[in-house]
């Protein structure tokens, strides 16, 4: 299969993903500051630095408000991270792959975006927002069903399951990090409720409190939804079991050695991290490593499969990111 054809099937399974996650991360942050002291709320700023625009919304000169951030996050069409643009590039991947893709799955992608379109303003209202991004993860869902019970087990599906779990593993430890600033002060107890309420927004964003409660069976604290979410080889939105799929993906390809060499890697840096004893600068920093490590399992995707693009615009991505404070979405994709 032609490398051109592998690397649009791995950015169309990133980009449906992605659309997915981020109507999460703006659900779940929509949500959280209903249930929170007001005082204590993180506003929409955070959402900003956990897809890694800053500089991007800095440059625009807007105000950072509910209105500016959910536009940018939703409808800004300059914003590589935003849903209409991932959404839109989603589309033009499976319009190149129509020969490949079941034509059910093409209809449904393509009708769905133009939906999302028509209705893109519901989102940007407050008062239908949360059934609009209900919507989208619910369209997200049925697509990649679709791609999942119609596709034959070849390449193209192996590259679709890629790209679906490097992404599905990195917006995994960005909706963690929407929960590491530290809004509770240690000094009153009277809040720690609210603590709960937090990590109880991580596992609903992810769709996972019910598994959480299944397997646990125990109530919601901090280093076991650290644990779930991101060591958990049962859970599919858990960072270690998207590893592990990447893993068995990669078995099934030629010319993986150095690419698993780098994935090893990347599980080995989450097992051996003593979740209990981190603070909110040490969870933050193991999000930010995790972040690079997931960056270099796809460098090495895209340096070994895609030679055409050979990943350049990543690595200098990555060289920009290293050391401040969030890294941004990938956007080296055709």
């Amino acid at each position: 299969m032609l490398a051109r054809v592998v690397e649009n099937v791995y950015w169309l399974a990133r980009y449906i993903e992605r659309v997915e996650n981020t109507a999460r991360l703006v659900s779940v942050n929509t949500n959280l500051l209903l249930d929170l002291p007001k005082g204590l709320a993180p506003g929409w700023q955070p959402l900003i630095d956990i897809t890694g625009s800053r500089t991007m919304f800095d440059a625009r000169g807007i105000r950072a408000d509910e209105r500016e951030i959910v536009q940018f996050l939703l409808a800004d069409p300059e914003n590589p991270g935003s849903i209409v643009s991932s959404f839109k590039r989603a589309r033009e991947n499976a319009r190149t792959l129509r020969d490949i893709l079941p034509t059910e799955a093409w209809e449904l992608l393509n009708q769905s975006f133009l939906e999302f379109i028509e209705e893109l303003s519901t989102g940007l209202n407050k008062r239908t927002r949360f059934n609009f991004l209900k919507r989208i993860v619910l369209t997200s869902q049925t697509i990649t069903g679709a791609l999942e019970g119609t596709m034959n087990r070849n390449d193209a599906y192996t590259f679709l399951m890629l790209g679906r779990n490097v992404e599905r593993a990195d917006m995994t430890s960005r909706i963690v990090d929407v929960r590491s600033a530290q809004l509770l002060p240690a000094d009153a107890p009277e809040l720690r409720p609210f603590d709960t309420i937090q990590w109880v927004s991580v596992l609903k964003s992810l769709s996972g409190y019910e598994m959480y409660r299944l397997s646990r069976r125990t109530r919601v604290s901090r280093t076991d939804v650290l644990e779930f979410v991101l060591r958990g080889e049962q859970f599919p939105r858990a960072c270690g079991f998207s590893l592990r799929q990447i893993e068995q993906c990669l078995l099934a390809l030629p010319r993986s050695a150095g690419v698993l060499d780098a994935l090893a890697g990347v599980i080995r840096f989450v097992g051996e991290t003593d979740l209990a004893a981190l603070d909110q600068p040490g969870l933050h920093e193991l999000i930010d490593r995790l972040q690079l490590h997931i960056i270099g399992v796809h460098n090495g995707i895209a340096q070994t499969y895609f030679p055409s693009r050979g990943g350049a615009a990543t690595m200098r991505q990555v060289q920009w990111s290293d050391g401040v404070k969030t890294l941004p979405l990938f956007a080296d994709a055709p």
